[in-house]
């Protein structure tokens, strides 16, 4: 047995819908390693049950079972507003979320968040970062403003598989996370940590 094996036996289920969904992902569409997965997504909820946010902002949708994680912990009135801004994958993700339980609390976008999130007119208690790694410094900065004082942003694969340790990176997804990480560790505006749970994940609150 594994280390990974043994927590996933002493953690909560996912559930059968979102196996469903997990396995679904794997058969059904490309990079089926993006998924979050069992143990990112009981800690995806957990961190929703303790924030206790009324909105949450989330940057790359993928198959959804991120944003079906985090809609499982908000409260009644909360909602998650997600944007993918790859359209072909609309026709797998929209009827796994409209079939679900949460479907009432998730708005589902096709587009650049960048660009429409801003336009949405409403602030955020809490932000999940996991979308393109060329722009995540960009998602950083066009977030941050659209957060609460005391919100929480939280930030996927910050640790890249240990390729943020390479000096001069060649492929611009690690040169992304690795600028985003040198931004936030220098940025007075927040506190933050990284925790080296799978690919790392980074919390970010605004003071």
């Amino acid at each position: 047995m594994t280390i990974d094996e043994y927590i996933l036996q002493h953690i909560d289920t996912e559930g059968d819908y979102l196996q469903a969904l997990y396995r679904d992902t794997n058969l059904k569409l490309l990079y089926p390693h993006m998924v979050s997965g069992h143990l990112q997504g009981r800690l995806l909820k957990m961190f929703v049950t303790m924030i206790r946010p009324k909105r949450i902002l989330e940057i790359g949708t993928y198959s959804g079972y991120s944003t079906l994680c985090m809609a499982e912990g908000l409260a009644h009135g909360g909602e998650i507003y997600t944007f993918e801004i790859f359209d072909e994958r609309e026709d797998f993700t929209r009827p796994w979320i409209e079939n679900s339980p949460y479907a009432d609390k998730i708005k589902f976008y096709i587009g650049d968040a960048l660009e429409l999130a801003p336009r949405l007119g409403v602030t955020f208690d809490m932000a999940f970062i996991d979308g393109d790694k060329r722009q995540y410094k960009a998602y950083y900065q066009m977030t941050l403003p659209l957060m609460e004082s005391g919100g929480y942003i939280i930030a996927d694969n910050t640790l890249w598989d240990g390729h943020v340790l390479e000096e001069h990176p060649a492929d611009k997804q690690t040169a992304g996370i690795k600028t985003f990480n040198d931004f936030v560790a220098q940025d007075k505006r927040v506190e933050k940590v990284i925790l080296p749970l799978r690919d790392g994940l980074t919390l970010i609150r605004k003071k």
